[in-house]
């Protein structure tokens, strides 16, 4: 009999870790240049106090790019299907606007000369799941990489230059 209730035991809690990260909101985004050519992935993961980005690139022009979540999960080149800025709350653009920020305005990435960088990035103004400032509403959402870095206070989009990477949120 204690066998039995051990084996339970170990299958209910086996049964619960694995549900916990079924429940576990994530999502993901491949990035791609305006050749179509894979330059990294973006890890997505919701946490109590907004989302975790995972930043993983190879093959980007070494030195500082804007990075941003658009309003459209669409990323056909030159990457303007995407549209502006996610902006649920029509706030004015940049971290450093008094009347700001997008809650897609995220801070800038630094490419080292090698091309290759792994950073994480934390989004407090977006979720994972149901909402306003949710990345899956009826347009879903982008991630997009910039050719210069962002101002951070000139609406709308930071004067930031074309669009350079692009990759679509998806669950």
């Amino acid at each position: 009999m204690k066998k039995a209730t051990c084996l339970i035991a170990g299958v209910l809690i086996l049964f619960l870790v694995i549900a916990g990260k079924a429940l576990a909101q994530t999502a993901h985004a491949e990035m791609r240049n305006e050749q179509g050519q894979k330059v990294g992935e973006v890890s997505l993961e919701q946490t109590p106090h907004g989302v975790l980005m995972t930043v993983d690139l190879q093959g980007l022009p070494a030195g500082e790019h804007a990075f941003h979540i658009h309003e459209v999960g669409k990323c056909a080149p030159p990457f303007k299907s995407a549209g502006g800025h996610f902006n649920p709350t029509h706030k004015q653009h940049g971290i450093k606007n008094p009347a700001g920020m997008h809650a897609g305005d995220l801070p800038d990435l630094y490419v080292p000369e090698n091309g290759k960088l792994k950073v994480d990035v934390f989004a407090t103004a977006v979720t994972l799941g149901k909402g306003k400032n949710s990345l899956f509403g009826a347009d879903g959402s982008s991630l997009v990489i910039h050719a210069g870095p962002d101002d951070c206070k000139t609406d709308p989009a930071g004067d930031a230059g074309a669009r350079i990477a692009c990759g679509v949120v998806t669950k």
